[in-house]
């Protein structure tokens, strides 16, 4: 343990105060240069063999546990120490100082462990305004922290094995391949970082899993249920009500997400034309702008703000987390209304947008019309059709379809 590769050595420095605790250092050296880097592990001189360097536990003592993590913790330095020589000597060769890796370890105790580096990629994620894929990044790392128990593992213990099992645990739970897909695309994205930052170096752990995109199972409704849907009666239920007409507005304009509706502006809607830009995408869309449409907006004041549908605005949280905590609690009381009407596909906002589609693609609407990419296919294939459709034809195809309720 005390010279590895020759590039670096663990030592301890009994303290001067008798009765106090010394501290454990590492030597960083290369091209004659020695570097010390100091650690906050703290031993008496009977703990520490210099022998062998290693950390001397007396089972049953008071002081075990507590030298038992020490020894875990200096474990992992090591390997990060020995990862970092490997990782310099093959991509820098001699063209690097003692100092150059004494601050690369230096980083490496930071942001060293998986999880801690993932909460830093979420942090300069959110300072970039990159505010969806920071939560996708969140929602991953919760997920591995569960199968973890909490465990921050060191970037030097992710593996193929690991993941096998994080995978394994997934399916466990019952998740379907694309949100396993999901989680790990987005923990491989995070440790590609890591590597790409000098911090370990690249082991391939998601070679063996699977990061690939399964057919979506479909999920729509029929036109009779839209109908049942907007016939039913909430009366003293203002909150299923909501929910009912969200769902119905976003049917009634092709499908939008609900993103989008969160953040449609007065000023979007001008001369019987509703025009907007997807945030998924920054593809701008011209809807026609029909009564059933604005049956619904007029029942909802929105006023004080600047947009046209209550999700956000009216109070000092941010508008992210309004449009979040709205979107969770109007999916919720669509699938009460699912239960309600005993219906076997349990709606969510997201069954509005399919179900427009699959109606669509039932009256013989042309494809190029209603877009093969509205949940049926990539984002990159809804671009390159809706990029080339004359509006009106879409409109068109919107007013077949409204007509038939």
């Amino acid at each position: 343990m005390r010279n590895i590769m020759g590039n670096f050595k663990v030592k301890f420095r009994p303290s001067t105060v008798a009765g106090k605790a010394g501290t454990v250092y590492y030597q960083v050296y290369h091209a004659r240069q020695v570097k010390t880097i100091r650690t906050d592990y703290k031993l008496y001189a009977e703990e520490w063999s210099k022998a062998d360097a290693r950390i001397v536990i007396e089972p049953g003592s008071e002081r075990c546990a507590y030298l038992l993590s020490v020894r875990h913790r200096l474990e992992a330095d090591i390997r990060r120490l020995a990862s970092l020589i490997r990782l310099y000597r093959e991509r820098a060769k001699d063209s690097y100082t003692a100092a150059d890796l004494a601050k690369a370890f230096r980083t490496m105790t930071v942001e060293g462990s998986f999880a801690s580096y993932g909460r830093g990629a979420v942090e300069r994620l959110r300072g970039q305004g990159r505010e969806r894929t920071s939560e996708a990044y969140v929602a991953a790392l919760q997920s591995f922290l569960r199968f973890s128990n909490g465990r921050d593992f060191s970037l030097e213990e992710i593996d193929w094995d690991l993941m096998k099992n994080y995978e394994y645990y997934l399916k466990q739970n019952h998740l379907t391949m694309n949100t396993v897909s999901f989680y790990m695309r987005v923990l491989r994205a995070i440790y590609n970082s890591a590597v790409e930052r000098k911090l370990t170096e690249q082991r391939f752990p998601f070679r063996y899993v699977y990061t690939g995109i399964d057919k979506t199972v479909k999920r729509a409704v029929s036109l009779q249920v839209i109908r049942r849907i907007k016939e039913m009666d909430f009366s003293g239920e203002p909150h299923m009500a909501f929910a009912r007409d969200m769902f119905l507005f976003s049917f009634y304009t092709r499908g939008m997400s609900f993103v989008d509706m969160a953040f449609l502006r007065k000023e979007d809607l001008s001369g019987g034309i509703l025009s907007y830009r997807r945030r998924k995408t920054g593809q701008q869309l011209l809807i026609k702008w029909e009564p059933c449409m604005q049956y619904i907006v007029g029942r909802y004041r929105c006023d004080g703000t600047p947009y046209l549908l209550p999700i956000v605005g009216g109070n000092d949280r941010s508008e992210r987390r309004q449009y979040l905590n709205t979107l969770f609690m109007v999916n919720r009381r669509l699938k009460e209304i699912s239960r309600r009407l005993r219906l076997p596909v349990p709606l969510t906002m997201y069954v509005a947008r399919h179900s427009w589609a699959s109606i669509a693609r039932s009256r013989h609407i042309p494809l190029s019309v209603i877009s093969e990419g509205m949940g049926h296919g990539s984002e990159h294939t809804t671009q390159i059709y809706l990029a080339s459709l004359d509006t009106a034809e879409v409109d068109k195809a919107n007013g077949q379809i409204l007509s038939l309720l």
